[in-house]
This record gives C-alpha cells, sequence and structure tokens, in this order.
C-alpha cells in the first residue's frame, strides 16, 4: 500500500510539503489545480497508507507526516543499494503497469 501511495506525483508533492511543516487541507491543495475533493482523496491514500495522519482542530482538518510511516519501505528499498538509486518516476511507471488501478482518486 506504501508504494501504491508513492507512485502518484501529486502524492509525492504533498508528502514533500509536509516535511516542512504541518498543514491544513486547504493550504495542501492550494499550489495543485486540481479541486479540493481530488487532495483530499489523495491524503486519504496517504494516510491509508500510514504515511501522514490527519487531525481536526476547530473546523480546520490539519495534516502531519508520519515519519515511521516511510520506515519500512525505507529498509526494504535499503536491501537494494548496490542498485542504482530508485528513480521514482520510473518507479510510478513500473507501478501503474503492475499494479490494476483501484480506487483512483482522479478518476
Amino acid at each position: 500500500m506504501i508504494f501504491s501511495a508513492l507512485a502518484d506525483p501529486t502524492r509525492r508533492a504533498i508528502l514533500a510539503m509536509l516535511l516542512e511543516d504541518d498543514m491544513a487541507v486547504t493550504d495542501v491543495a492550494a499550489p495543485f489545480q486540481v479541486s479540493l475533493a481530488a487532495i483530499s482523496k489523495h491524503l486519504a491514500v496517504l494516510a491509508g497508507a500510514g504515511l501522514i495522519r490527519q487531525e481536526r482542530r476547530g473546523r480546520i482538518i490539519w495534516c502531519k507526516l508520519e515519519p515511521d510511516g516511510l520506515r519500512s519501505a525505507s529498509v526494504w528499498m535499503q536491501g537494494f543499494g548496490q542498485f542504482e538509486p530508485v528513480d521514482l518516476d520510473d518507479f510510478e511507471r513500473f507501478l501503474r503497469d503492475a499494479l490494476p488501478l483501484i480506487g483512483d482518486p482522479e478518476a
């Protein structure tokens, strides 16, 4: 589930943004040219994979990076350290071809 979540460039961009600080959902959505509903679906995929956590503070939903979420994937990928670094765009193409599109948030 983690690799499926990481396969999408929008979700990788969201994770990069959350590396800086916690963000409200509306702030996460601001730089993207997709609907708030589409971003919410991306966030749900990230949360389902254990990569982020969402919490309500008053009327605002905040997103926070879950650092332990990537730990198992990182350990697994380090086992391939003798190979070239992973190109996430190539990895995305591989996953798109190898996995069925289930619950595509942009569909």
